[in-house]
């Protein structure tokens, strides 16, 4: 059974730095895109940045320049360091995983979804 569990989300204060991760089991995403979206409170999900096989990654617009994606395939996990938070970050954070290596930024190329992180951004 594949499995992805985030951690590191929590409560920040605006300016401040979390680093998510997201650990894969059950199968190997070393081939595989790897991507971050959110959900903040009622709001659709909305995608945060994704993570090819090959290293090359993709951001949204609101978070490029603030975020980056990174992949440790020996570990089979991804991480996402957030730095200069904002308020408007607070968000439900969650990690996805797709057959392709290619890094989209629709959630319809990703087939495994975590459970999902709360990220808290207090102004």
């Amino acid at each position: 059974q594949v499995q992805l569990v985030e951690s590191g989300g929590g409560l920040v204060q605006a300016g401040g730095s979390l680093r998510l991760s997201c650990a894969a089991s059950g199968r190997t995403f070393s081939n595989s895109a790897m991507a971050w979206f959110r959900q903040a409170p009622g709001k659709e999900r909305e995608f945060v940045g994704a993570i090819s096989w090959s290293g090359g990654s993709t951001y949204a617009d609101s978070v490029a320049g603030r975020f980056t994606i990174s992949r440790d395939n020996i570990k089979n996990t991804v991480y996402l360091q957030m730095n200069s938070l904002k308020p408007e970050d607070t968000a439900v954070y969650y990690c996805a995983g797709g057959r392709s290596g290619l890094a989209y930024r629709s959630e319809s190329r990703y087939d495994y979804w975590g459970q999902g992180t709360q990220v808290t951004v207090s102004s």
